[in-house]
């Protein structure tokens, strides 16, 4: 195994945040974070202008992931072989990805990893396996997912962003001196308190952080599997473990792809200069009217000592007050051609972001089958994201299927399906005889505990397909109103056809009632046999 310096990672780190740097990606995702969060006005030296915020950003960026994520994401597993037993360890790898899915919180965590890509550029997903978590079971550890920022992510070959072609990863943490001096000792680290707090001046850190220091998780391919070390700036914190795995056990999304680098743009990016000249025109427009709004009132010094805008108050004048000793001064007005500017600004912005009026719902809905046409269209541009975004997902099921590989081993898994049960359930005979004499099995259970083991994932004879999509694709309850629209106009008319095929957790004593569905079908037809045995009387015929 290659043997790991401190030093020798700690300089590829810099040469990543070189590359950063010459891009200026530390500069752009610390502006379109402040213009995404409002603080637009950072930084300007105006004492006496007024500092409006129209977030148009914000109020696109919340469209385009609702837009994206409004469905829920559903992900499929199926066998390119289609042996029943390959399709039961399809449902039984897909079923525990789900599962790992809903105890990560992954789908919560999707919202945010959309708007990373969106306002930073890119978002990135970093995966392990935790060996502490209990499970329930003998075989305890389970996967963990942590959401990285871009500017924490070094790639080996910045020209592309094909994750499986990096000669190696590095990712930077932000720790505790406690929690790296801790894991270090925990490994074995002999000189752990040597261990001392570092800076670094990209990361945008609020106030003093003078016990953090970074820990770089390096991650590099060697003899067909990911070998994985942490290190500090002088220091090792994990000695170089080989992980089993064969896949980087990272996803990682562009919003909108740059040619030669694996950084993307995000929406923001570009646009700023139009979000600061809409936030200076109607901050000078409300500061024009503070200025003239009210009359300024001109006075002749020499007859008047002091002049007072108090309402009812005396003025005392020197001579007679009946000529003219004051007379207002009416500013100029604001020209009407700054507000049209200003919102021709704001919305031809939007629309070049792709989110008109009808799109925001910013119309009256007198034809509502036309803004529904406009709304589904304006949607339209955003399906290279939604791509996107889908194989970001599709990337992270097929980490975690990489990580149960390796990690998981043997476990017990209880399963309810019937259709599984029927293919992995081995019939047990009866010990009496039917009527006839032939053997009699034991029926199915309705839930059965096998164990399963899960480095058959990486067998190459069962090659899994993933895919990824709304959940309407595979939503049992579109499952069920297809079926009974099917069964309503007659196209579908066998009972026990139909109840098989409603999942069995939308209907209570399922077994039951299939078992009336047939003895009730058994005897309707034993009542058609019965009626064709008897033979037809012919009423008399009148004289």
């Amino acid at each position: 195994m290659e043997r790991i310096e401190p030093a020798q990672v700690w300089k590829k780190y810099e040469k990543g945040r070189a590359y950063k740097q010459a891009i200026g990606l530390y500069d752009n995702v610390r502006v379109n974070e402040q213009m995404f969060l409002g603080n637009q006005w950072e930084g300007v030296d105006a004492p006496d202008l007024p500092k409006p915020v129209l977030n148009i950003m914000k109020r696109v960026i919340t469209y385009q992931q609702s837009m994206i994520i409004s469905d829920d994401i559903a992900v499929s597993f199926s066998p390119y072989g289609h042996s029943a037993e390959a399709e039961a360890k399809a449902a039984i790898f897909g079923a525990e990805v789900e599962r790992v899915i809903e105890r990560t919180k992954l789908k919560g965590m999707l919202r945010d990893f959309l708007r990373d890509a969106a306002v930073d550029g890119d978002c990135c997903a970093y995966f392990y396996f935790d060996p502490d978590i209990e499970t329930g079971q003998d075989a305890k550890g389970d996967i963990r997912i942590e959401r990285i920022d871009n500017i924490n992510v070094h790639f080996g070959n910045p020209y592309t962003g094909e994750v499986e072609k990096q000669p190696y990863i590095i990712i930077a943490k932000r720790t505790t001196l406690k929690e790296a001096k801790d894991e270090a000792k925990a490994n074995g680290i002999a000189d752990w308190e040597g261990i001392t707090p570092d800076e670094d001046s990209y990361q945008m850190e609020q106030g003093e952080g003078g016990d953090l220091v970074t820990v770089l998780v390096y991650l590099w391919r060697e003899g067909g599997t990911v070998r994985a070390a942490k290190t500090t700036y002088d220091h090792i914190i994990q000695n170089p473990v080989d992980t089993g795995y064969k896949l980087y056990p990272v996803a990682w999304m562009s919003w909108e792809k740059i040619k030669s680098s694996y950084h993307g743009q995000a929406v923001i990016t570009g646009l700023v200069p139009n979000q600061i000249a809409i936030n200076r025109l109607f901050a000078m427009t409300i500061r024009s009217v503070e200025l003239m709004a009210f009359p300024k009132v001109a006075i002749d010094s020499t007859r008047i000592a002091q002049w007072s805008n108090k309402v009812g108050e005396v003025i005392e004048v020197i001579g007679s007050p009946d000529g003219a000793i004051a007379a207002p001064i009416r500013g100029a007005d604001v020209s009407p051609q700054v507000m049209q500017v200003i919102e021709t600004c704001i919305s031809m912005t939007r629309d070049f972001m792709g989110a008109s009026d009808a799109a925001l719902g910013n119309v009256n809905p007198d034809n509502t089958s036309a803004i529904i046409a406009v709304q589904q269209a304006s949607s339209v541009p955003l399906e290279l994201q939604r791509r996107s975004f889908y194989q970001f997902i599709e990337d992270s099921a097929r980490v975690m299927c990489d990580i149960m590989r390796a990690n998981y081993g043997e476990r017990a898994v209880n399963i309810t399906d019937p259709d599984i049960i029927e293919t992995l359930y081995t019939p047990v005979e009866m010990p009496v005889l039917d009527a006839n004499g032939m053997a009699q099995y034991f029926p199915a259970p309705e839930a059965m505990e096998v164990r399963v083991d899960y480095s058959e994932l990486g067998d190459p004879n069962l090659q899994l397909n993933v895919d990824v999509g709304a959940s309407s694709y595979w939503s049992e309850l579109t499952q069920i109103q297809t079926l009974d629209n099917l069964f309503a106009k007659g196209i579908l008319d066998d009972a026990e056809i139909y109840i098989e095929a409603i999942p069995e957790k939308y209907i209570k004593n399922r077994k039951k009632i299939l078992e009336y569905v047939r003895k009730r079908k058994e005897q309707m037809e034993q009542m058609q046999a019965q009626m064709q045995e008897q033979p037809v009387t012919q009423a008399p015929t009148g004289a």
